[in-house]
């Protein structure tokens, strides 16, 4: 029996999905392929699990600045699995008229996720990144039936900013997840505060002044604070003009995608997983390399960011472990053939190896990607 080729790429970001990318990949091979669009938690999750075999559910729900839109999930029968990616919800691309820093919520994303469990999911995959909102999840915890309450028991406004005014934290109309495993597939490392925190490092990503930074900071550490105090959450608190708690608030991962990955923690009792690791195996792919004679991964640029748990080195990885040899395609390179090959992939083909101009390769990577495939197999599949 031959072998066949396993197509694994994550997106082009501006260009093509990374289903699109395996289809004109396999195009340009000529050769037996199974195609397999990966993600690593960020933008195009979802669609990599439809790819995947999953089907797509669809409502409307609240966006980053308040707007109704249309945001999807996606769902797997066998085993009740929801897949909510953050950004489709409430993620950047989602912002009608430019960044809204200190307002912007993750509201829609606790809509997703209610409706998922509202649906029957004993386990909800939570793929952070891409965010719009620096709000620690408090959008979040609010649309899954939280009350953040000011001092005279009203109801906080969205985002980050209003948190400073957080008094009290009423969970008594809390959604039942009590039957729900929550997964949070991410590779962010951050705490929520600090200068490592959702604020200070991805505040300014969002549109966020220094000033905004500072107000943002207060009003992570206000929820960590009331959370901590009045939830029995791990860890100390201190009480002054900057509160912080320990604990949760301090473990890797809690800043993710502006702090949603705190409130996974405290409100969801959620486990944080390697992002590409967790979906590679929730999409089968153990399975299908098995029978694979190579692995084709990639993505838009294959650079310094590429080698800290992006979808092509988790790829290569998880290969490895089946002695299946890895090769990468992506619209541009900077990493060096010894660095590819630390990270576990023989050789990578750029757009830009065929056409200099960058924008001619975002134009055109489509077919560009067919003629590259064709080179690729030139060298690696010879014999098939």
């Amino acid at each position: 029996m031959v072998q066949q080729v396993l197509v694994a790429p994550d997106k082009f970001k501006g260009s093509l999905t990374a289903a699109e990318v395996a289809a004109r990949v396999s195009a340009g091979l000529g050769v037996p392929t199974v195609e397999l669009p990966v993600a690593d938690g960020g933008d195009g999750t979802v669609d990599a699990a439809v790819a995947g075999g999953f089907s797509r559910v669809t409502i409307e729900v609240t966006g980053p600045t308040g707007e109704r839109i249309s945001a999807s999930y996606a769902w797997q029968d066998t085993g009740a699995t929801a897949v909510v990616e953050l950004a489709e919800a409430s993620g950047l691309r989602r912002l009608p008229g430019g960044h809204e820093p200190l307002t912007a919520t993750s509201h829609g994303t606790g809509e997703l996720i209610a409706d998922a469990v509202r649906r029957g999911a004993k386990r909800v995959v939570l793929g952070l990144g891409g965010s719009a909102c620096t709000d620690g999840g408090a959008g979040m915890a609010q649309a899954l039936g939280a009350r953040l309450l000011d001092a005279d028991g009203e109801d906080l406004p969205r985002g980050g900013a209003a948190l400073k005014g957080l008094a009290r934290i009423d969970l008594s109309g809390f959604v039942d997840v009590s039957g729900v495993e929550f997964v949070v597939a991410s590779d962010v490392d951050n705490p929520l505060l600090g200068p490592h925190g959702a604020a200070a490092v991805y505040g300014p990503q969002k549109g966020a002044t220094p000033d905004d930074v500072r107000t943002l900071e207060a009003g992570l550490a206000r929820l960590a604070a009331v959370a901590t105090a009045t939830h029995g959450l791990m860890g100390a608190v201190e009480h002054d003009d900057t509160p912080r708690a320990m604990g949760v608030a301090g473990a890797p991962g809690a800043g993710a995608a502006g702090g949603v990955g705190f409130a996974a923690l405290a409100f969801l009792h959620a486990e944080i997983r390697p992002g590409i690791g967790y979906l590679l195996d929730l999409l089968g792919f153990g399975e299908l390399v098995k029978d694979a004679r190579l692995v084709i991964t990639g993505e838009g640029s294959l650079d310094e960011q590429s080698l800290r748990g992006k979808a092509p080195v988790g790829v290569a990885r998880a290969a490895a472990e089946a002695g299946v040899p890895v090769v990468a395609v992506c619209g541009r390179r900077t990493l060096t053939d010894d660095e590819l090959r630390a990270a576990g992939i023989e050789a990578a083909y750029a757009l830009t190896d065929l056409e200099p101009d960058p924008e001619r390769c975002m134009a055109e990577a489509g077919p560009l990607l067919e003629r590259l495939a064709a080179r690729l197999a030139a060298v690696h599949l010879q014999g098939e």
